[in-house]
């Protein structure tokens, strides 16, 4: 089985580099790479993929900036393969990666989402262990691995923490496209599509093999949009349609988790301190909404 491993490409030139260069390294050569520019001013990242002459790459560089969900979803349309990996043009694939994935897709082949081991790394590549992460390692599923979950567990277990890197999930593709990456969430669209796929009877596999490195770093999307509000505004539009959908499952402890979203809550005070200072009053106002109110009517 071929692995197709999308990789919409916007960001730092070095780290984009690494990210194909630890595709290449693969110790299981069946996967077929596909980046996709967003029109990054830097012309010489395409040349150097172009350069490199390998048949299972290709480069495409889109017409306009269609920024994040809407880069994903043209990913999604160009899958051909029966799983794919929207992978981080940051992030590091270790030699395992593509190997254990096939693994993990045999003895699984109707799971919805995949979750492989994952380290995290800095912005130099050193491995870390920043506090949203070691708070994602205590909402991750206990049990023995690889494990698979399902249902209100899977929901509940979701809405409770976004445990999950984005960046390293493997998705079946069929599932994948009865549904759509929104273009209204530009940073919370993940957690919306898994768990979408959970409430239309998908399930979420999850191992502890580490095979992928995320890169954790001041300038990505989730770093800077933290601090300001935004990122918290959306996951507030995430939680309020989850409670509203989960009640009318009748998967009632899922969603009152959804409707607390505690360690939600938690992330937005402790991002509090960066929002103090000049000009950070509408970022302080939005964390400060965001720990102690309620839920927006979905």
């Amino acid at each position: 089985m071929t692995l197709d491993i999308m990789m919409p490409f916007y960001g730092r030139v070095d780290h984009f580099k690494l990210a194909v260069q630890s595709v290449l390294a693969q110790d299981d050569p069946d996967w077929r790479l596909v980046v996709v520019d967003d029109v990054y001013p830097d012309l010489s990242a395409g040349e150097w993929l172009v350069g490199l002459g390998d048949d299972r790459v290709t480069y495409l560089r889109n017409e306009e900036n269609l920024r994040p969900s809407r880069n994903y979803r043209k990913c999604v349309g160009l899958m051909q393969t029966e799983f794919a990996v929207i992978m981080g043009c940051d992030d590091i694939m270790l030699p395992g990666y593509v190997r254990r994935v096939k693994e993990l897709t045999a003895r699984f082949p109707h799971a919805a989402v995949i979750q492989p081991g994952v380290e995290v790394i800095d912005a130099d590549g050193q491995v870390s262990h920043p506090l949203a992460d070691r708070v994602k390692r205590r909402y991750m599923p206990r049990g023995a691995r690889p494990l698979e979950i399902s249902g209100e567990a899977a929901a509940l277990s979701l809405v409770r923490a976004a445990w999950f890197y984005f960046p390293s999930l493997v998705w079946n593709v069929e599932r994948l496209r009865r549904h759509e990456f929104r273009a209204d969430l530009d940073v919370t669209q993940d957690i919306s599509m898994v768990l979408d796929l959970v409430e239309d009877g998908g399930s979420v596999v999850v191992d502890d093999e580490v095979v992928f490195r995320y890169r954790r770093h001041a300038e990505s999307v989730s770093a800077v949009t933290g601090p300001d509000g935004s990122k918290f505004a959306q996951e507030r539009t995430v939680f309020a349609e989850a409670d509203r959908d989960l009640r009318a499952m009748g998967w009632n402890r899922a969603a009152r988790a959804a409707r607390w979203h505690l360690s939600s809550r938690l992330h937005a005070l402790a991002d509090l301190p960066k929002a103090i200072g000049p000009g950070k009053s509408v970022g302080r106002r939005r964390l400060l909404r965001h720990v102690f109110g309620g839920l927006d009517p979905a």
